[in-house]
């Protein structure tokens, strides 16, 4: 391609130093033979020529003979340099063409002045074998940048002043939209729309309490997997510990009757729903089977509830006033592990341990997104908590467990506290 048919300012300057413009006559490129001899012969015609000389006696005022183009390095027939086109104007934006690419490259989508040290890509592999992740070759790059972005939010976040560490886990290759779309609530769940009916009394209470230290009360923690079915792990969690309080046998209930069962009662399977919703469901249900009868899939499938293999029933439904935390501490010192909501912000996916506490986070009942169960509760160099039995397998956080702040509707946690009472 001619280098002076370029754009703007070197156009002007080449057609000031040739006394021409040749963009007109620059040939497309994988044009044919005969396209680009018509063009040349026009070049030829339209060229500006100087008054005829007489030639001396030596041959002096001769015109020379007209250099032949030179091929441009790919050789493609319609890409040849007139010999009009100044050298030093082709050089130039031969050069200048390259710079340009490589700025192109740089403000390409998806590449960015993002690099992982030796060390980082030390701890991606290792991360991946403890995980048994593997990609493919074109998401490893992906997944890499996360991971290594997650791993210095860490960093820094442990080497700042705060009541909870981060630490690596199953979620360290995954951005937080990811996470989102995957693990929590993506059908909105207004908690404000629960009727309450708990009365709480006076008081005094215990300063702390664990029921998992109280006797076999709290079943083992499980894994939701890639679904936003938390609210059936908090709900499934609270009856299984009603029933172990009220007739001392620990059952494994079927969250996936819940997913597969429940939509009449608002809620949405793997998109969310509310324990408390789940409750009354059970209990118009006449019951809901056991794990073993009903086993978990993470994901909607269609129901096969069977009710003469139900195990587990509900007499009512303890739904906790708004925002009224002090009256669940009550509901857990004195009668059961309560479950609630809450809105998970981006530095909870990585919790490891410490009192989770948050200042980006709402307090409102209309933007909680997951939702877990309180176990009890105590306080740590003076900062009370609540002790909360997670669904993200024992691998997260403390065993699957974590603590968040007390006092202070962390996150809207008392937006929607509800626990159920079993029919025994």
């Amino acid at each position: 391609m001619c280098a002076c048919a370029h754009r703007g300012a070197v156009r002007d300057s080449a057609r000031k130093r040739t006394g021409f413009s040749c963009s007109k006559y620059i040939p497309r490129l994988g044009a044919s033979q005969g396209a680009v001899a018509n063009q040349r012969r026009q070049l030829s015609r339209d060229r500006p020529r100087p008054p005829p000389r007489h030639p001396g006696p030596s041959g002096q005022g001769r015109r020379q003979p007209r250099p032949a183009s030179r091929p441009l390095p790919w050789g493609r027939q319609g890409s040849r340099v007139p010999s009009q086109c100044p050298p030093r104007t082709a050089a130039m934006w031969a050069a200048l063409s390259l710079l340009c690419a490589g700025a192109w490259l740089l403000g390409a989508p998806g590449a960015d002045a993002f690099s992982a040290n030796n060390l980082e890509k030390f701890h991606f592999k290792s991360w991946m074998s403890q995980h048994h992740k593997k990609y493919s070759a074109e998401e490893y790059p992906r997944r890499l940048q996360t991971f290594v972005r997650n791993w210095r939010k860490i960093n820094a976040h442990n080497n700042g002043n705060h009541t909870f560490q981060m630490g690596l886990n199953q979620f360290s290759d995954m951005s937080f939209a990811e996470i989102k779309h995957k693990y929590l609530w993506t059908e909105p769940q207004n908690c404000s729309a629960t009727k309450s009916n708990y009365l709480r009394g006076t008081g005094p209470y215990p300063s702390s309490v664990d029921w998992r230290k109280k006797g076999n009360f709290v079943s083992p923690v499980k894994n939701q997997g890639a679904c936003g079915s938390c609210w059936t792990f908090s709900t499934t969690g609270a009856l299984e510990s009603a029933v172990a309080i009220a007739g001392g046998k620990m059952l494994s209930l079927a969250e996936q009757q819940l997913v597969d069962c429940a939509q009449n009662f608002n809620n949405h399977g793997c998109e969310g729903g509310l324990p408390s919703q789940a409750f009354e469901y059970i209990l118009y249900n006449k019951g809901i089977m056991g794990e073993d009868s009903y086993p978990y899939r993470a994901m909607e499938g269609r129901c096969k509830f069977q009710p003469q293999k139900a195990i587990a029933f509900v007499k009512d439904v303890a739904n906790i006033t708004l925002n009224d935390e002090e009256a669940m501490v009550e509901a857990v010192a004195l009668y059961n592990p309560v479950s609630f909501a809450f809105e998970v912000t981006e530095d909870f996916m990585q919790y490891r341990k410490g009192i989770y506490s948050s200042t980006s986070c709402h307090k409102t009942p209309d933007k909680v997104n997951h939702a877990v169960l309180a176990v009890g509760y105590g306080e740590e160099n003076g900062v009370p908590y609540w002790i909360v039995k997670n669904s993200w397998g024992s691998h997260w956080g403390m065993n699957g467990y974590f603590y968040i702040e007390r006092g202070k509707n962390m996150c809207g946690l008392a937006a929607c506290a509800s626990y159920p009472i079993p029919l025994v």
